[in-house]
């Protein structure tokens, strides 16, 4: 019995460990959601470029031949805009649905291990940013949404060891999608849509039923 009740201690601990040093209230509903944001934001960008671009060019976004010309047409703006507003978005649910799930599991939204959960998420999102701007600024648009996928899906391996170990395989995957997407420039947003649509609701539906269910 006594054997039993240091096993029981020393798991306990062991939670408690993790809890400090992981933040585990990360909602999978808001993952659904970013998805969906993502899927609706990539529908709406492709109604805009089949409008606003010549019969002669692809309508899909990232292609390689989307010069300046259409860039000054301001449709590029457009398309940033669209991209603001679905990561604006998915932050915002997220953060509203991971400080609800903290309240309810009684632990703090705003610890160490948040703090160094964002600020490694942000490095390499920040520099991914930076990256595809300098892209756009060079024209040379057809790598910006390889580029996204895979900035995003080192930012999700960066932070991974401050929260859920399942936000490391879901980078890991975004990174595959990014790559494959260097290989077939002229179909860059549905790639875009696949990872940041897609495998997002995929992701969030396992990390709903994994976690927050429980």
């Amino acid at each position: 019995m006594e054997s039993n009740k240091y096993l029981d201690d020393i798991s306990e601990i062991k939670n408690m460990m993790s809890r400090s040093s992981r933040f585990i209230s990360l909602s999978g509903l808001s993952g659904i959601l970013a998805g969906i944001y993502a899927l609706i934001g990539a529908f709406v960008a492709k109604l805009k470029l089949e409008s606003r671009m010549s019969p002669d060019i692809s309508t899909t976004w990232g292609h390689s031949y989307l010069d300046r010309a259409v860039w000054n047409t301001g449709l590029g703006q457009e398309l940033i805009s669209i991209a603001i507003g679905v990561v604006f978005l998915a932050i915002l649910t997220g953060a509203i649905l991971s400080m609800r799930k903290a309240r309810k599991s009684g632990e703090k939204i705003w610890n160490v291990a948040s703090h160094r959960l964002v600020l490694n998420f942000l490095i390499p999102l920040v520099t991914g940013g930076i990256f595809c701007l300098v892209l756009l600024q060079y024209g040379v648009t057809g790598l910006v949404a390889p580029a996204t996928l895979v900035f995003y899906g080192l930012a999700c391996v960066n932070a991974s060891k401050y929260t859920l170990g399942d936000v490391r395989y879901m980078g890991l995957a975004f990174i595959i999608i990014g790559l494959i997407s260097t290989q077939f420039l002229g179909y860059g947003l549905y790639f875009w849509a696949l990872g940041f649509g897609v495998f997002h609701i995929i992701y969030g539906a396992m990390m709903y039923f994994k976690y927050d269910r429980k």
